[in-house]
């Protein structure tokens, strides 16, 4: 909202201060600046404030606001004095309002640096967070404008605003004077209130998502007043599904006369229904959307899906109405999913939705389910459907324009009903904090996801968001730090989300394989193999094998301490007369079944060669079946046998509890930590054994299982990042060293730093670099090699020949001046001129391992860590590994172990180790200096010679810019794309 021309002679209106936010209740409220123009709205929304309200607000009965009031409170510099409103429907709910004072509470200008707050919310709006939400933005606009601390003066009967700035999280220092309570608060964000701002976060997107699919009421707004169409549809699946709640129809096109549309009430408008509609359903054309995205705003909608299509893969037209659309709903404190959607599918026996266009609702299962495609998402319901397994909740999100896949995680985290998570996503709208939510998703319950558009640097068509331009690869290896079981196709996930629903997680990678084909179970001990698993030689049963056999034989595996899960391999029977017989599978699955039920808790999966009713037998047995009470220890297990404590299922209710009460990292080791004992030989119920047509399908999904426990067991103790680091950086120094070589108006662009340039800063972080000296000709070249000491190193910093020992650029151990001399001589005859060689002279360093190491910042991602052996490995063959930053000791130690060539630092083929702890001791460093400094964009430290005692730096490039902006460490606001 833009102020008039007299609100601010000298600062423009702020319109980044404006964001959409989430309330505690799911619900949605807009913050932005107070301006000129919003006396009558103040005065209106003064008007509904109780008198009790008013009076802890002025510390004195104020009925009414004076005009020298409302001037005051709508007239702000955006400096000094600053307003912020919280409006749903474009009135006002609540209102902060900052003074900058000095230190005797006056009026006052920068370079003062405190600030008075005051707040006051709406009666009826009060207990939603509203105040959280404000005292979260204005404290930002505050550090923005150089203010660093707030005072406040409360009433002691005011106890819900002291608990506002209580449980903020900011340090703060509170006293008792005149009669009231005087409160200072520093405004430097700190991990508690960091913490706090993203619990209030995951509660309150959770509760968003949650209305969405626990609704009382649904509307569908469209519906067709013949048989056909996608509105009529909906209502169709509504009624087939038995949904719990009342189910309207709505058309501005039907008769006056017409009351019911098959069997429940039919109307013209919202404004009909003597009661409010928790969920519309919008299926009209795209320029009737925003009449009836107004009626429900209006009549008190809680949310959105709209099926209707023609936004944002329509094009450029297409994506303002679609920006449009988002505004306007969120204006009336509504989230949509969509538009063209596919819909949304709710299985709990308490709400029964399916408002999507699928025909048949799924069966009530454990997995929940979210698509940004249509198509895909209709396939991965009906591949679920034909293996017998049941969802908790579908989301279909077409063009994700507002609930996202980061807003399912929120809600899958805390979700009773949910035991596994799969998402399909085609784009990432904030990495940053997808990889955060998924992280401690991924501690109480597995995450699957399969990237769509993974290789065309662009975004699918109707998905507005930013485009990273990290590469595939870096993305898959992020989503793995973050515990995120990442696959490349939906069958690969629909293969993991079975297992890990239906099967306890295994302790480690030892498998047991048995069968009655010698063949199957050959090509399942290969498969483990390739996989990296550690299978034991395959137990033939033989074809003469009986259901009992199975049993007997799974039982005995199970029992067996030194396997951690188990392969069952199953071809038919044959009878007398050479004809397979197929009508034994309920018999083998019963007879599996029975086996799992009373042995200990490990991982079972059934490969099958054409065993009719196999599949749906094992499936059948727990696809509504409540979540097993399983232990959820991970305690690290030795190759023996396995500790007493088991590996966990997949969630447990007090983890997620546990895990939602604390900070990311708690989370993660709390829920990664938790669990009980459960003592042999108790009968348990029985899971669903999942069955693969393919030993290759089965053996991938146990191999995700085994790594994704991996993650778990590590994850109970998180990495640290080391103490000395503390003792040997300058980062005062590095700081200062950095705003010098800026300067006062940096270039937006950056600037790379000269080689000594690049010393000095990565000196301040304890990485030393070898020097190097120019030798534009051979007589300094010659003076430079005297005063380094031989045997030096002679090489070209031209960009097309730097590095390439290959095509000539470096020539190593010039033990003396005439080497010295023919090497420059044979440069400049074969390469060029000095001016364009660009030689210079360097020391050699001990021999070792040439390896890479970068950091780079990516706007969406963050800043990126990675490692890799230089030249063909990394550059030719991909072979790079990555890593978040700030990196612990754990990372470090993973990055340089997760490269295919990493067994040529730990003495492949008789070489010596090399020193692998220098290498960890430098990967950290790096981590700390470009996460201390976000100027510091990119660098990269090439090549890093890794010999077996220490390391040498030979060559740094370093480039600093203005650091990109940290969404994920301001206030919470939604994205808007």
């Amino acid at each position: 909202m833009e102020p008039s021309p007299e609100q601010s002679p000298h600062h423009a209106y702020p319109d980044h201060w404006e964001a959409d936010v989430v309330l505690r209740d799911g619900g949605t409220a807009r913050i932005r600046p107070i301006t000129t123009d919003d006396a009558e709205r103040l005065v209106s929304f003064y008007e509904q404030v109780s008198d009790e309200s008013k009076y802890y607000r002025f510390f004195a009965p104020y009925p009414r606001l004076s005009d020298r009031d409302v001037h005051r409170f709508t007239h702000h510099d955006y400096v000094d004095r600053v307003g912020l409103a919280v409006t749903i429907g474009g009135e006002f709910i609540g209102t902060v309002r900052y003074d900058r004072i000095n230190e005797q509470g006056r009026p006052a200008s920068a370079p003062a640096d405190e600030a008075e707050v005051a707040f006051l919310v709406q009666d009826a709006h009060q207990g939603r967070g509203v105040a959280s939400a404000l005292l979260e933005h204005i404290a930002a606009v505050a550090r923005e404008r150089g203010i660093r601390r707030f005072a406040a003066e409360v009433l002691p009967a005011n106890n819900k605003m002291i608990k506002v700035f209580r449980d903020a999280g900011y340090t703060q220092r509170r006293s008792f004077e005149d009669g009231s309570v005087h409160l200072t608060l520093d405004l430097e964000p700190t991990e508690k209130s960091l913490a706090v701002q993203r619990g209030r976060e995951q509660r309150a997107e959770a509760r968003s998502v949650q209305r969405l699919l626990a609704p009382g009421s649904v509307a569908v707004i469209g519906t067709g007043r013949t048989p056909g169409g996608v509105g009529r549809t909906v209502l169709r699946n509504l009624l087939a599904a038995g949904f719990t709640g009342r189910t309207y129809a709505v058309n501005r096109a039907f008769d006056e006369g017409l009351t019911t549309l098959d069997g429940v009430p039919a109307h013209r408008s919202l404004g009909e229904i003597d009661e409010q509609v928790d969920l519309a359903v919008i299926a009209v054309p795209a320029h009737r959307v925003p009449e009836a995205v107004a009626d429900c705003g209006e009549h008190g909608v809680q949310g959105l899906v709209v099926l209707s299509a023609g936004y944002a893969e329509r094009g450029s037209a297409g994506r303002e109405l679609q920006r449009e659309l988002v505004r306007q709903a969120r204006s009336y404190g509504m989230r949509i999913i969509g538009p063209n959607a596919f819909g949304i599918i709710n299985t709990a026996e308490s709400v029964r939705l399916n408002a999507s266009l699928a025909p048949e609702s799924p069966a009530r299962g454990r997995i929940g389910l979210f698509t940004q495609s249509g198509a895909i998402g209709i396939a991965l319901l009906s591949g679920l459907h034909r293996r017998g397994a049941g969802l908790s909740s579908f989301i279909s999100a077409g063009n994700r324009a507002d609930v996202s896949g980061n807003d399912f995680l929120q809600y899958s985290f805390e979700d009773q009903d949910t035991d596994v998570a799969l998402l399909y996503l085609e784009s990432l709208g904030n990495p940053r904090k997808f990889t955060r939510l998924a992280r401690r998703t991924a501690a109480v319950k597995p995450v699957v996801v399969v990237k769509g558009a993974r290789h065309s640097g662009t975004n699918p068509p109707g998905h507005a968001v930013p485009v990273s331009r990290i590469p595939d690869a870096t993305v898959s290896a992020l989503m793995r730090q973050a515990g995120v079981i990442r696959v490349d196709t939906v069958t690969e996930m629909v293969d993991a989300g079975l297992l890990l629903a239906g099967q306890p997680l295994p302790a480690g990678p030892r498998v047991a394989i048995l069968g009655n084909s010698e063949s199957l179970g050959l090509l399942t001990y290969d498969a483990c193999l390739a996989e990296g698993l550690r299978p034991r030689p395959p137990r033939d049963l033989t074809t003469a094998a009986s259901p009992q056999d199975f049993k007997d034989a799974l039982a005995e595996a199970l029992a067996d301490g030194t396997c951690d899960a188990v392969i069952v391999t199953a071809i038919p029977w044959v009878g007398e007369n050479g004809e397979a017989e197929t009508g034994d599978g309920e018999v083998l699955a019963a007879a599996l079944h029975g086996a799992a039920a009373k042995s200990p808790a490990k991982p079972v999966a059934v490969v099958h060669v054409e065993i009719g009713g196999l599949a749906e037998a094992l499936a059948a047995a727990s696809s509504t079946a409540a979540p097993r009470t399983r232990p959820t220890t991970l305690a690290a297990q030795p190759s023996g046998p396995p500790a007493a404590t088991t590996a966990p299922t997949p969630t447990e209710p007090a983890t997620a509890e546990a895990a939602g009460a604390a900070g990311t990292e708690e989370a993660v080791e709390a829920a990664a930590a938790s669990g009980t004992e459960e003592a042999d030989g108790i009968e348990r119920t029985p899971g669903r054994i999942p069955a693969y047509p393919a030993a290759e399908r089965a053996v991938r999904a146990l191999a995700e299982a085994v790594k994704y426990a991996q993650w778990r067991r590590q994850a109970a103790t998180p990495g640290k990042v080391p103490e000395f680091l503390d003792e040997t950086t300058d980062e005062p120094g590095a700081a200062a060293l950095i705003d010098a070589l800026l300067g006062a108006t940096p270039d937006p662009r950056g600037r790379p730093l000269t080689h000594d340039e690049a010393r000095e800063l990565l000196g301040r972080y304890g990485i030393p670099v070898r020097p190097t000296l120019p030798a534009p000709d051979p007589e300094t070249a010659v003076a430079a090699a005297a005063r380094l000491g031989y045997p030096v190193a002679l090489k070209t910093t031209a960009p097309h020949l730097r590095h390439r020992a290959d095509l000539g650029g470096v020539r190593l151990d010039l033990a003396d001046e005439d080497a010295l001399r023919r090497a420059y001589g044979e440069f400049t005859e074969l390469l060029g001129k000095p001016a364009e060689l660009l030689p210079v002279v360097q020391a050699m360093a001990p021999r070792g391992v040439d390896t890479v190491v970068r950091a780079s910042i990516d706007a969406a991602a963050g800043a990126i860590l990675s490692f890799g052996l230089a030249g063909a490995p990394s550059e030719l063959l991909g072979d790079t590994a990555h890593r978040l930053v700030p990196a612990t000791d754990r990372d470090a130690a993973e990055l340089i172990r997760s490269i295919k060539a990493a067994p040529v630092l730990f003495g492949w083929r008789g070489s010596a180790p090399v020193d692998t702890p220098a290498l960890e001791e430098l990967l950290l460093r790096l981590s700390r200096l470009v996460d201390d400094h976000p100027e510091v964009v990119s660098v990269a430290l090439e090549p890093v010679v890794v010999a077996p005692q220490g390391l040498t730096v030979l060559g740094a490039s370093v480039r600093l810019a203005p650091p990109p902006p940290r969404g994920d460490l301001g206030p919470r606001r939604l994205p808007n794309y």
